[in-house]
């Protein structure tokens, strides 16, 4: 193997090394973190819980300081300040659950909602991430999000704002941009994107993802793309739907093409 790769390989790596967190750590650390708000059957022990979340801390704080420099960061602040809203994001999520078991007749109860749904998992993901976001947390965020769309097929930025409660049926294809703002109350379904019109870097802090209102529904493969285009609260758009124009408050909105279907043999 030639040198120069060599040489190549331990200068990229080193500098990429510094400036993004471990994968490994970052999913093991948000694995930890999912199981011990939702554990399903394993509970642990009534004395473990604070042992349980003090580490997950540690953890969360030990992964910062792999790739922040403290003397730029407070860390410490950072991580005590997303506990201090953990409480939030978990009774946030159990809504989040709760509307999903309401909406969906295929689900029994809300427990099955939370350990079976690939849609709650990537909201769950989602609400944990955007904190994070919050607090201004580099490439942490981003990871865990991806993370979650490699397990579910549902793209969500941690930098879309996304209200309570929030469902996501099926969910497979999925895609929310960065700046999408989504009310409360809204359901969206499998192959939905609420995209961008133009893709281009200096846009990066221009809006350029739809703004979705209260209690609207959208349904499978819609996609709804621009920074300008606000779905007014209370409205339906159906399913295979392209929408660039904003929509108007209790508006329906329908793809009306025509299905031809014959008998075969028939001219």
């Amino acid at each position: 193997m030639p040198s120069s790769l060599i040489d190549l390989l331990k200068k990229t790596h080193h500098a990429e090394w510094e400036a993004t967190p471990s994968w490994h750590d970052a999913t093991a650390w948000l694995d930890d973190l999912i199981h011990f708000l939702f554990p399903s059957n394993n509970l642990p022990k009534k004395t473990s819980y604070e042992g349980i979340l003090k580490k997950n801390q540690i953890d969360l704080e030990n992964i910062l300081l792999s790739y922040l420099d403290p003397k730029k960061v407070t860390i410490e602040q950072k991580v005590a300040s997303f506990y201090d809203e953990l409480e939030t994001i978990y009774k946030n999520l159990r809504l989040d659950a709760s509307k999903i078991h309401e909406y969906d007749p295929a689900a029994t109860s809300v427990n099955e909602v939370i350990v079976s749904y690939p849609g709650f998992y990537a909201i769950a993901v989602y609400r944990i991430a955007n904190y994070l976001s919050i607090l201004q947390i580099p490439v942490l965020p981003r990871i865990l999000t991806e993370y979650a769309h490699g397990k579910t097929g549902v793209d969500i930025h941690p930098e879309a704002t996304i209200g309570v409660p929030f469902m996501i049926d099926h969910g497979t294809g999925i895609v929310i941009g960065a700046t999408s703002v989504i009310g409360r109350n809204v359901s969206i379904y499998q192959g939905v994107t609420l995209g961008a019109l133009q893709v281009a870097k200096e846009l990066y802090n221009t809006k350029r993802h739809p703004t979705v209102g209260d209690n609207v529904i959208i349904y499978a493969r819609t996609t709804i793309l621009g920074g300008d285009t606000v779905i007014g609260e209370n409205s339906v758009i159906g399913g295979s739907v392209f929408l660039t124009k904003s929509v108007a408050p209790n508006s329906q909105v329908f793809n009306t093409h025509q299905l031809r279907i014959t008998t075969r043999g028939e001219e």
